[in-house]
């Protein structure tokens, strides 16, 4: 008998290949139904098969991972690769690059009195690339 399972729990399999950070956010994920599993809702428990197709709605974009291989236990960032593949489409991966890029400029913008001049460049700026 081999090693590899025949499925895997989903909020472990999301844990395994760093979707999430804890189990306890996978399953949060899969309570707010922001998984799919071949275009069904899925709850946690819920059993994943290789070739299965997963849609994870998180932080305003949707993922989508095709099961390439099972695993139950947290790897690292660069064996991500052998367990699933990544089907997002391009125009999430922009709008999710725009966010991060608008994350970046207004990280230490606060809301006190009369902005300082280097806070109205970067609204400025902010303001050019988004209208």
């Amino acid at each position: 008998m081999s090693n590899d399972p025949e499925y895997v729990r989903l909020d472990k399999w999301l844990w395994s290949i760093r979707v999430f950070k804890t189990r306890a956010d996978a399953t949060e994920a899969c309570r707010g139904s922001a998984i799919k599993v071949n275009e069904q809702p899925a709850k946690a428990a819920s059993r994943i098969r290789i070739g299965d197709t997963l849609k994870i709605r998180k932080k305003g974009i949707t993922l989508t991972l095709k099961v390439k291989a099972l695993i139950e236990k947290r790897v690292g960032a660069q064996k991500v690769k052998e367990y699933c593949i990544d089907q997002t489409s391009p125009a999430e991966r922009i709008l999710q690059q725009e966010r991060q890029i608008n994350a970046k400029l207004y990280k230490n913008h606060t809301l006190r009195g009369r902005p300082s001049k280097k806070q109205r460049r970067t609204m400025n700026r902010f303001k050019e690339n988004n209208f």
